[in-house]
Protein backbone atom coordinates (compact mmCIF):
# COMPACT_ATOMS: atom_id res chain seq x y z
CA UNK A 1 0.00 0.00 0.00
CA UNK A 2 1.51 3.29 -0.60
CA UNK A 3 1.81 6.19 2.09
CA UNK A 4 -1.84 7.97 0.70
CA UNK A 5 -3.47 4.59 1.68
CA UNK A 6 -1.97 4.34 4.80
CA UNK A 7 -2.83 8.12 5.68
CA UNK A 8 -6.57 7.11 4.71
CA UNK A 9 -6.68 4.04 7.07
CA UNK A 10 -5.27 5.63 9.98
CA UNK A 11 -7.56 8.66 9.52
CA UNK A 12 -10.46 5.90 8.97
CA UNK A 13 -9.33 4.19 12.66
CA UNK A 14 -9.28 7.33 14.20
CA UNK A 15 -12.87 7.88 13.43
CA UNK A 16 -13.85 4.95 14.21
CA UNK A 17 -12.09 4.90 17.91
CA UNK A 18 -13.98 8.29 18.66
CA UNK A 19 -17.81 6.88 17.27
CA UNK A 20 -16.79 3.36 19.03
CA UNK A 21 -16.46 5.15 22.75
CA UNK A 22 -19.07 7.33 22.32
CA UNK A 23 -21.60 4.54 20.90
CA UNK A 24 -20.39 1.65 18.99
CA UNK A 25 -20.38 1.54 15.19
CA UNK A 26 -16.65 2.24 14.41
CA UNK A 27 -16.16 -1.26 12.65
CA UNK A 28 -18.61 0.12 9.87
CA UNK A 29 -16.20 2.74 9.38
CA UNK A 30 -12.79 0.70 9.28
CA UNK A 31 -13.78 -2.01 7.50
CA UNK A 32 -15.72 -0.65 4.02
CA UNK A 33 -12.38 1.79 3.86
CA UNK A 34 -9.78 -1.46 4.16
CA UNK A 35 -12.09 -2.94 1.40
CA UNK A 36 -11.86 0.51 -0.55
CA UNK A 37 -8.12 1.13 -0.04
CA UNK A 38 -7.23 -3.36 -0.40
CA UNK A 39 -10.14 -4.66 -2.73
CA UNK A 40 -8.12 -7.86 -2.07
CA UNK A 41 -7.88 -8.36 1.04
CA UNK A 42 -9.29 -11.57 2.45
CA UNK A 43 -12.41 -10.68 4.89
CA UNK A 44 -11.39 -12.30 7.43
CA UNK A 45 -7.98 -10.83 7.28
CA UNK A 46 -9.87 -7.09 7.40
CA UNK A 47 -12.06 -8.68 9.86
CA UNK A 48 -8.40 -9.51 12.00
CA UNK A 49 -7.01 -6.30 11.15
CA UNK A 50 -10.52 -3.96 12.63
CA UNK A 51 -10.01 -5.96 15.93
CA UNK A 52 -6.70 -5.22 16.23
CA UNK A 53 -7.40 -2.14 16.36
CA UNK A 54 -11.03 -1.90 17.81
CA UNK A 55 -9.43 -3.95 20.67
CA UNK A 56 -6.80 -1.13 21.51
CA UNK A 57 -9.48 1.70 21.52
CA UNK A 58 -11.86 -0.27 24.05
CA UNK A 59 -9.48 -0.94 26.18
CA UNK A 60 -8.29 2.79 26.38
CA UNK A 61 -12.39 4.05 26.53
CA UNK A 62 -12.47 1.44 29.46
CA UNK A 63 -9.98 2.75 31.12
CA UNK A 64 -11.17 6.20 31.06
CA UNK A 65 -14.54 5.41 31.65
CA UNK A 66 -13.34 3.42 35.05
CA UNK A 67 -11.86 6.91 36.26
CA UNK A 68 -15.19 8.71 36.43
CA UNK A 69 -18.12 5.81 36.39
CA UNK A 70 -18.64 3.37 38.74
CA UNK A 71 -18.53 -0.11 37.30
CA UNK A 72 -19.50 -3.43 38.82
CA UNK A 73 -16.48 -5.20 38.66
CA UNK A 74 -17.53 -8.24 39.50
CA UNK A 75 -20.32 -9.02 37.48
CA UNK A 76 -18.75 -6.97 34.02
CA UNK A 77 -15.56 -8.90 34.33
CA UNK A 78 -16.97 -12.68 33.88
CA UNK A 79 -19.76 -10.87 31.25
CA UNK A 80 -16.69 -10.07 29.32
CA UNK A 81 -14.66 -13.15 29.56
CA UNK A 82 -17.93 -14.74 28.59
CA UNK A 83 -18.63 -11.97 25.37
CA UNK A 84 -14.91 -13.17 24.31
CA UNK A 85 -15.47 -16.68 24.25
CA UNK A 86 -18.94 -16.33 21.97
CA UNK A 87 -17.45 -14.23 19.74
CA UNK A 88 -14.43 -16.67 19.14
CA UNK A 89 -17.26 -19.17 18.59
CA UNK A 90 -18.77 -16.09 16.26
CA UNK A 91 -15.79 -15.62 14.14
CA UNK A 92 -14.94 -19.48 14.30
CA UNK A 93 -18.42 -19.96 12.39
CA UNK A 94 -18.06 -16.70 10.09
CA UNK A 95 -17.64 -18.82 7.20
CA UNK A 96 -20.98 -21.07 8.19
CA UNK A 97 -23.31 -17.67 7.96
CA UNK A 98 -25.40 -16.49 4.49
CA UNK A 99 -24.83 -12.76 5.37
CA UNK A 100 -26.82 -11.76 2.61
CA UNK A 101 -29.62 -13.09 4.86
CA UNK A 102 -28.12 -11.86 8.11
CA UNK A 103 -27.79 -8.41 7.34
CA UNK A 104 -31.30 -7.10 6.42
CA UNK A 105 -32.56 -8.56 9.91
CA UNK A 106 -29.88 -6.48 11.39
CA UNK A 107 -30.98 -3.43 9.21
CA UNK A 108 -34.64 -4.02 10.90
CA UNK A 109 -33.50 -4.26 14.59
CA UNK A 110 -31.21 -1.19 14.31
CA UNK A 111 -34.36 0.54 12.69
CA UNK A 112 -36.28 -0.27 15.86
CA UNK A 113 -33.31 1.04 18.04
CA UNK A 114 -33.52 4.34 16.23
CA UNK A 115 -37.63 4.56 16.37
CA UNK A 116 -37.29 3.38 20.13
CA UNK A 117 -34.84 5.83 21.26
CA UNK A 118 -36.62 8.96 19.30
CA UNK A 119 -40.63 7.41 20.44
CA UNK A 120 -38.66 7.23 24.31
CA UNK A 121 -36.84 10.46 24.73
CA UNK A 122 -36.62 9.68 28.32
CA UNK A 123 -34.31 6.32 27.83
CA UNK A 124 -30.71 6.45 28.47
CA UNK A 125 -31.15 9.92 29.71
CA UNK A 126 -32.05 9.70 33.33
CA UNK A 127 -31.50 6.93 36.16
CA UNK A 128 -34.50 4.53 36.78
CA UNK A 129 -36.19 5.50 39.37
CA UNK A 130 -35.56 2.05 41.24
CA UNK A 131 -32.55 0.41 41.05
CA UNK A 132 -32.84 -3.53 39.13
CA UNK A 133 -32.63 -6.53 41.50
CA UNK A 134 -29.20 -8.22 41.37
CA UNK A 135 -30.82 -11.23 40.13
CA UNK A 136 -32.26 -9.42 37.09
CA UNK A 137 -28.39 -7.30 36.29
CA UNK A 138 -26.66 -10.68 36.34
CA UNK A 139 -29.19 -12.16 33.21
CA UNK A 140 -29.44 -9.12 31.44
CA UNK A 141 -25.91 -8.02 31.33
CA UNK A 142 -24.83 -12.27 31.10
CA UNK A 143 -27.46 -12.74 27.83
CA UNK A 144 -26.44 -9.57 26.55
CA UNK A 145 -22.82 -10.95 26.62
CA UNK A 146 -23.23 -14.08 25.26
CA UNK A 147 -25.47 -13.12 22.47
CA UNK A 148 -24.13 -10.00 21.04
CA UNK A 149 -20.56 -10.96 21.75
CA UNK A 150 -21.50 -13.96 19.25
CA UNK A 151 -22.87 -11.00 16.97
CA UNK A 152 -19.52 -9.42 17.44
CA UNK A 153 -17.77 -12.37 16.47
CA UNK A 154 -20.03 -13.16 13.26
CA UNK A 155 -20.77 -10.07 12.08
CA UNK A 156 -19.48 -6.78 14.06
CA UNK A 157 -21.53 -3.60 13.28
CA UNK A 158 -22.50 -1.44 15.92
CA UNK A 159 -22.00 -4.25 19.07
CA UNK A 160 -21.59 -1.32 21.55
CA UNK A 161 -25.07 0.11 20.43
CA UNK A 162 -26.52 -2.64 21.04
CA UNK A 163 -25.09 -3.45 24.32
CA UNK A 164 -25.79 0.55 25.61
CA UNK A 165 -29.53 -0.05 24.42
CA UNK A 166 -29.76 -3.15 26.11
CA UNK A 167 -28.23 -1.78 29.48
CA UNK A 168 -30.67 1.30 28.91
CA UNK A 169 -34.00 0.03 28.53
CA UNK A 170 -33.64 -3.41 30.34
CA UNK A 171 -32.03 -2.11 33.54
CA UNK A 172 -32.60 1.29 33.15
CA UNK A 173 -29.25 2.73 32.63
CA UNK A 174 -29.00 6.03 32.01
CA UNK A 175 -26.59 6.37 28.37
CA UNK A 176 -23.14 7.61 30.10
CA UNK A 177 -22.92 4.72 32.40
CA UNK A 178 -24.88 2.51 29.87
CA UNK A 179 -21.70 3.51 27.51
CA UNK A 180 -19.02 2.69 30.38
CA UNK A 181 -20.55 -0.99 31.27
CA UNK A 182 -20.85 -1.35 27.01
CA UNK A 183 -16.96 -0.88 26.53
CA UNK A 184 -16.15 -3.58 28.96
CA UNK A 185 -18.23 -6.52 27.39
CA UNK A 186 -17.40 -4.83 23.66
CA UNK A 187 -13.42 -5.14 25.04
CA UNK A 188 -14.08 -8.82 25.71
CA UNK A 189 -15.93 -9.59 22.55
CA UNK A 190 -12.60 -7.93 20.75
CA UNK A 191 -10.21 -9.88 22.59
CA UNK A 192 -11.78 -13.08 21.47
CA UNK A 193 -12.74 -12.51 17.96
CA UNK A 194 -8.76 -11.12 18.16
CA UNK A 195 -7.08 -13.94 19.37
CA UNK A 196 -8.84 -16.45 17.15
CA UNK A 197 -8.33 -14.52 14.18
CA UNK A 198 -4.75 -14.23 14.86
CA UNK A 199 -4.10 -17.87 15.76
CA UNK A 200 -5.64 -18.42 11.95
CA UNK A 201 -3.29 -15.76 10.90
CA UNK A 202 -5.59 -13.39 9.64
CA UNK A 203 -4.36 -10.50 10.61
CA UNK A 204 -1.94 -7.68 9.29
CA UNK A 205 0.26 -7.14 12.15
CA UNK A 206 2.13 -3.79 10.87
CA UNK A 207 -0.63 -2.01 9.49
CA UNK A 208 -3.14 -3.22 12.44
CA UNK A 209 -0.52 -2.08 15.12
CA UNK A 210 -0.86 1.86 13.30
CA UNK A 211 -4.63 1.74 12.96
CA UNK A 212 -4.83 0.61 16.90
CA UNK A 213 -2.23 3.69 17.89
CA UNK A 214 -4.82 5.82 15.66
CA UNK A 215 -7.94 3.91 16.71
CA UNK A 216 -6.80 4.48 21.06
CA UNK A 217 -6.21 8.54 20.03
CA UNK A 218 -9.97 8.43 18.69
CA UNK A 219 -11.40 6.15 21.97
CA UNK A 220 -9.47 8.97 24.35
CA UNK A 221 -11.18 11.97 23.12
CA UNK A 222 -14.74 10.16 22.52
CA UNK A 223 -15.24 9.06 26.09
CA UNK A 224 -13.59 12.16 27.54
CA UNK A 225 -16.54 14.00 25.27
CA UNK A 226 -19.25 11.81 26.43
CA UNK A 227 -18.29 12.03 30.00
CA UNK A 228 -18.04 15.74 29.70
CA UNK A 229 -21.05 16.29 27.63
CA UNK A 230 -23.25 13.89 29.35
CA UNK A 231 -26.30 11.37 28.07
CA UNK A 232 -28.18 13.78 25.96
CA UNK A 233 -24.73 14.63 23.64
CA UNK A 234 -24.71 10.26 23.63
CA UNK A 235 -28.10 10.09 22.71
CA UNK A 236 -27.87 12.59 19.41
CA UNK A 237 -24.73 10.77 18.64
CA UNK A 238 -26.71 7.35 18.85
CA UNK A 239 -29.35 7.97 16.70
CA UNK A 240 -26.79 9.59 14.23
CA UNK A 241 -24.99 6.41 14.30
CA UNK A 242 -27.34 4.02 14.11
CA UNK A 243 -29.23 5.92 10.65
CA UNK A 244 -25.36 5.82 9.29
CA UNK A 245 -25.22 2.09 10.19
CA UNK A 246 -28.72 1.53 8.00
CA UNK A 247 -28.16 3.46 5.58
CA UNK A 248 -24.38 2.21 4.89
CA UNK A 249 -25.51 -1.33 5.61
CA UNK A 250 -28.34 -1.14 3.29
CA UNK A 251 -26.29 0.36 0.47
CA UNK A 252 -23.85 -2.41 1.10
CA UNK A 253 -26.78 -5.49 0.68
CA UNK A 254 -28.97 -3.35 -1.90
CA UNK A 255 -26.69 -0.59 -3.97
Amino acid sequence: MQTADWAILITAATAAGWVDAVVGGGGLIILPTLFLVAPGIAPATALGTNKLAAFSGTAAAVVTFARRVPMQWPVLLPAAALAGAAAACGSAAVSLIDRDLFIPVVMVVLLGVAAFVTLRPSIGVTMATHAPSRRRTLWVIGLAAGLIGLYDGLLGPGTGTFLIITFATLLGTEFVRAAAMAKVINCGSNLGSLLFLGATGHILWGLGAAMAVANVAGALVGSRMALARGAEFVRVVLLVVVIGMVIRLGWQQFG
